[in-house]
């Protein structure tokens, strides 16, 4: 923690400066520094447990509410040195996308003469770098989208815009980023792991890790380094270990079905989703195809049965969730820095009735 955060914390328990959102006083005020853990949200009507659809009835950005004026301006505090880094990978990467998922296709169309030319994609937004929109994941139990949207509001007679992408790209994503580099911990604490497998990284796992990097990962209301609309982002190593693999192993290992396919990523536990919900990160990111470890393993947690995280995080909790992002160029500005924190911007596709987006990602140090 910086002089500067001691100091504004100090300041914050002598003058009563922290804004504590009340749970049931809705819809919340984003521009509050303290917010309601997961065990004190309310219970809103007519919505699955857990759910945090908190920020209006007609919301359509959820945790992005977090990206306030106050808060982006704060961020741009990030940029020390100016050195940007891409976060993208290259849309045609992975040549073979995991999950059945299309390859992507770019063809150029002459204008006649060699004097012009045109572009012509075909992609599928899921096949590689994405954004994982409140159209792609439903709570499961109830098939209820972010704030209340069904199917019906997507594929229907008469579908709405609820949930489209196009709402994240009209709001706009910057901020400040967190990076927790998984790969480079395990690997110099001689843990040994292969990201295209099941490995699961637990919630200790990542406080150890963040232990390492010199930064506290417990929310800043708690005494951590977590801010309110902070961005996280994990490095399991699949992009590391992509470059690794040859192109045969490569669509040998997407070409994986069933039980088969297997990820690195967060572990399906209480501790991780209750670490998730009550650091009020506007948005989490990870260079692994499914964020969370796959396949997914049920497990029994203080609210019953923990499966897909995706329903929690997108639907429940309305927190644009990151998969594959390139995360080797600035985990290596990072390290060399020595600082795990930057500013990031994101500048998703404006297509109205999108389900999800490549995310257009820059780290700027």
């Amino acid at each position: 923690m910086s002089p500067t955060e001691r100091l504004s914390k100090v300041a914050d328990a002598l003058t009563g400066g922290q804004t504590v959102q009340e749970p049931n006083d809705l819809p919340w005020n984003p521009d509050a520094t303290r917010f309601p853990s997961r065990k004190e949200l309310p219970r809103i009507p007519g919505a699955p447990d857990d759910a945090a659809w908190v920020w209006g009835k007609d919301d359509q950005i959820g945790r992005l509410n977090l990206l306030t004026p106050a808060r982006v301006k704060a961020a741009a505090g990030e940029i020390k040195t100016g050195e940007m880094v891409r976060l993208d990978l290259p849309l045609n990467v992975p040549k073979a996308p995991a999950f059945g998922r299309e390859v992507f296709e770019h063809k150029i169309k002459p204008l006649g003469s060699g004097v012009g030319y045109d572009d012509l994609y075909t992609l599928n937004t899921q096949s590689g770098t994405q954004w994982d929109g409140f159209r792609h994941f439903a709570h499961l139990g109830s098939k209820y989208f972010y704030n209340g949207a069904t199917s019906t509001d997507i594929e229907g007679a008469n579908p709405t815009t609820r949930c489209s992408i196009h709402h994240w790209a009209k709001h706009c994503i910057a901020g400040r980023a967190v990076l927790l580099d998984y790969k480079a911990y395990a690997e110099s604490h001689n843990k040994d792991y292969d990201p295209y497998t099941s490995h699961a990284i637990s919630y200790s796992d990542l406080t150890s890790c963040a232990a390492h990097q010199g930064i506290d990962i417990r929310p800043y209301s708690a005494g951590g380094g977590i801010r309110p609309g902070d961005i996280l982002l994990v490095r399991s190593g699949f992009v590391q270990r992509y470059t690794e693999l040859s192109p045969s192993q490569r669509a040998a290992a997407a070409a994986r079905t069933g039980t088969d396919i297997a990820w690195a990523g967060l572990k399906q536990e209480e501790s991780i989703l209750d670490w998730l919900h009550d650091c009020y990160f506007a948005a989490v990111a990870g260079d692994s195809p499914t964020f969370e470890c796959w396949p997914v393993t049920a497990t029994e947690g203080g609210r019953g049965k923990i499966g897909f995280m995706h329903q929690n995080i997108l639907a429940l909790w309305g927190m644009p969730l990151g998969e594959m992002w390139d995360l080797e160029g600035v985990s290596e500005v990072c390290r060399r820095q020595n600082r795990w924190t930057f500013f990031l911007t994101s500048a998703p596709a404006n297509v109205v009735g999108g389900v999800s987006s490549h995310p257009n990602a820059t780290a700027i140090f």
